[in-house]
């Protein structure tokens, strides 16, 4: 049995589940989600919890068993509390600002680069060198928080750029210089 897809999933008073079919819809506090699930996982209600149960053994009914489960739960974490993914920028003149809700990052281009958030995201700026991406959509918030990240990746030499919170550069040895050349 799956490890992770066997865990029930604890829904919190604050939050409504509807399973129609293979449509999971979670209503809480901070918003609504919808997603389609795979027709072959099944979703049933006992009490306050969710279970995801599968039809075999076979592999791909497996995988699928804790990716549902896992989908479900992010869903309900999402609509209860919301996720947030901070972001460090590090360069000299490198810096964040909000213009409404764009975001405009300096980052040592010709030009400022406006990022312009999808609905259900937004951009907390803390410190002109300090970010987060805030939403309720998991999966969203990520990948906003790489397209941040990839207009400047950090760089191996003296470590300048967008990096996630906590993220370690792996950093390079810079020239050699010249030992023992000729006169």
């Amino acid at each position: 049995m799956s490890r992770i897809g066997r865990l029930p999933i604890a829904v919190p008073a604050t939050v409504d589940v509807t399973i129609d079919g293979r449509t999971v819809t979670v209503k809480g506090p901070k918003g609504t989600l919808t997603r389609a699930l795979h027709p072959d996982m099944s979703v049933r209600r006992e009490e306050a919890n969710l279970v995801v149960t599968r039809p075999t053994e076979q592999k791909t009914h497996r995988q699928l068993h804790g990716l549902t489960r896992t989908l479900i739960n992010n869903m309900v974490i999402g609509v209860s509390d919301g996720y947030r993914k901070g972001l460090e920028i590090t360069g000299v003149g490198y810096r964040a600002t909000l213009n409404g809700r764009k975001l405009q990052l300096n980052l040592g281009y010709s030009h400022p680069v406006e990022i312009d958030p999808p609905e259900g995201i937004s951009f907390e700026v803390e410190t002109p060198t300090r970010l987060a991406v805030v939403g309720i959509d998991k999966e969203l918030v990520g990948q906003m928080a790489a397209q941040v990240r990839s207009t400047r990746k950090p760089e191996p030499y003296k470590g300048k750029g967008v990096r996630y919170a906590g993220e370690q550069v792996r950093r390079k040895a810079g020239k050699a210089g010249k030992i023992g050349g000729k006169k």
